[in-house]
């Protein structure tokens, strides 16, 4: 749906409201330090101040990204691969935090001025329709740049892909993964086996019976989120809008039983809901709770309790019951590269990114043990490096079995009001664990995103 009030969608963008579950997985910073590859003169240094896209002859790429030891890393290691039959190349990279880079984008698209904008910009995937739907000469479309887009999951490449055009080349991996302490599950009398390729019905059983014998919760999440929810959906192929681009969510059936699963858990004690993501984390690496069902990026947290490493399991999360679309497979987070329409040099940029993040094995077996970047482009999970056995996860083979997961997740539409839908949906939630009624909690909710969408 297109935005009709320029300056009223102008202001939505430049406001932050985002999920602080999805922030920290995602690895969205605060620091608006410039970060300028090792390669860069002092000059560029200084030239990089200005923000500004590189001149057509120029075979420098200004880059906007954020978080030194994941994203911007990730770029580093890319430059590297790039200059060895592109000696010339260099990157001007500037760390600039998501919520910073919102304000940024809405203030120049305000003042039409693109000049200011970068070459390549990293974008949240769960914003990147709002901002190609409401600016369409924002991002350049590559859908025929030669950029071999197919080796991507389909389910990570539909949130750069508009109207049958793509506008980013992928980059991380969200998929799902559900993570269980072994030795928890063994004092109770269940093994890894026991909870692949089940249904919510089946993990709140199982749930249910280790609380009771061990007081161990299966599974927790952060108050005043809707991300499980969206996790569920999206594994059955369930989405919060109709065709025409309008909300889908009073009399959603798909949503109601979501929602009354997770009452069910929490009720039996096998969902734990904590206020904070701190919290949240510390229930899992040093509380009382057995399980992590997450975007895969969660890894990294998990295996900070070191104490723990060789009592931890990787498998599939739970399906929908009933549902003919169930899937074990969902997404949760994620980021795209984006060429501006400001890059004076399209031709290098493109080839920059087929030559590395969509077209390079080493990059991401470089960037995989350092940082834990999984890929989205398949064929990385063919690498020796995917299937090396991981002592922390009892020896698995995880990163291979994630990008399995990755292939095997079903696409959803995000869609463009996918921020204030999940607000929305969140408050609802609360609500409804806090006594509301199903039915009139998500009739508000599809009020309230009306009203944001100015309908």
């Amino acid at each position: 749906m297109r935005v009709k009030k320029r300056t009223k969608m102008i202001a939505l963008l430049m406001a932050t409201i985002v999920g602080s579950s999805l922030l920290a997985g995602c690895g969205a910073g605060t620091d608006t330090k410039s970060s300028k590859s090792d390669s860069s003169s002092d000059t560029e240094k200084s030239d990089s101040a200005e923000k500004t896209s590189s001149d057509g002859d120029d075979q420098t790429l200004t880059v906007w990204a954020w978080d030194q030891s994941f994203n911007i890393y990730a770029m580093k290691e890319a430059e590297k691969i790039y200059q060895k039959d592109h000696p010339d190349f260099k990157l001007n990279i500037v760390e600039t935090p998501w919520d910073d880079m919102q304000t940024q984008l809405g203030t120049i698209v305000g003042s039409g001025n693109y000049s200011q904008l970068p070459d390549i910009c990293l974008m949240q995937d769960f914003a990147f329709q709002k901002y190609v739907t409401t600016y369409p000469d924002l991002y350049q479309d590559i859908t025929d740049s030669g950029i071999d887009l197919s080796q991507f999951a389909e389910s990570k490449l539909a949130a750069s892909t508009i109207d049958g055009k793509n506008y980013g080349v992928p980059f991380d991996n969200g998929a799902e993964v559900a993570c269980y302490r072994t030795d928890i599950l063994d004092q109770a009398g269940y093994t890894l086996d026991d909870l692949t390729d089940i249904d919510w019905n089946k993990f709140i059983e199982i749930g249910s019976d280790v609380y009771e014998k061990t007081g161990y919760s299966l599974l927790s999440v952060q108050a005043g989120s809707s991300d499980l929810i969206y996790q569920m959906m999206q594994s059955a192929g369930f989405g919060t809008w109709k065709d025409d681009g309008t909300p889908d969510i009073a009399g959603n059936e798909h949503i109601k039983q979501c929602i009354e699963i997770y009452q069910e858990m929490v009720e039996a004690h096998v969902l734990a809901v904590v206020n904070s993501w701190d919290e949240y984390v510390a229930t899992f690496t040093s509380g009382k709770t057995a399980g992590v069902i997450n975007g895969c990026w969660i890894l990294a947290s998990i295996q900070t309790a070191e104490d723990q490493s060789g009592n931890w399991g990787l498998t599939d999360m739970p399906a929908i019951p009933d549902a003919e679309t169930a899937t074990n497979y969902s997404n949760q987070g994620g980021s795209t590269w984006a060429i501006t329409t400001n890059c004076k040099n399209t031709e290098l940029a493109e080839d920059f990114l087929a030559k590395t993040f969509a077209g390079s094995v080493e990059l991401y077996d470089t960037i995989l043990p350092s940082s834990g970047a999984l890929a989205t482009w398949l064929p990385a999970s063919e690498s020796e490096v995917y299937s090396e056995p991981q002592e922390f996860f009892g020896g698995q083979a995880i990163y291979k079995q994630i990008s399995d997961f990755a292939s095997k997740t079903p696409t959803v539409d995000l869609g463009v009001y996918y921020t204030e839908a999940n607000q929305a949906l969140a408050t609802a939630v609360a609500n409804v664990s806090g006594g509301s009624d199903i039915d009139s909690e998500l009739e508000t909710a599809q009020q309230t995103v009306e009203f944001n969408m100015g309908q």
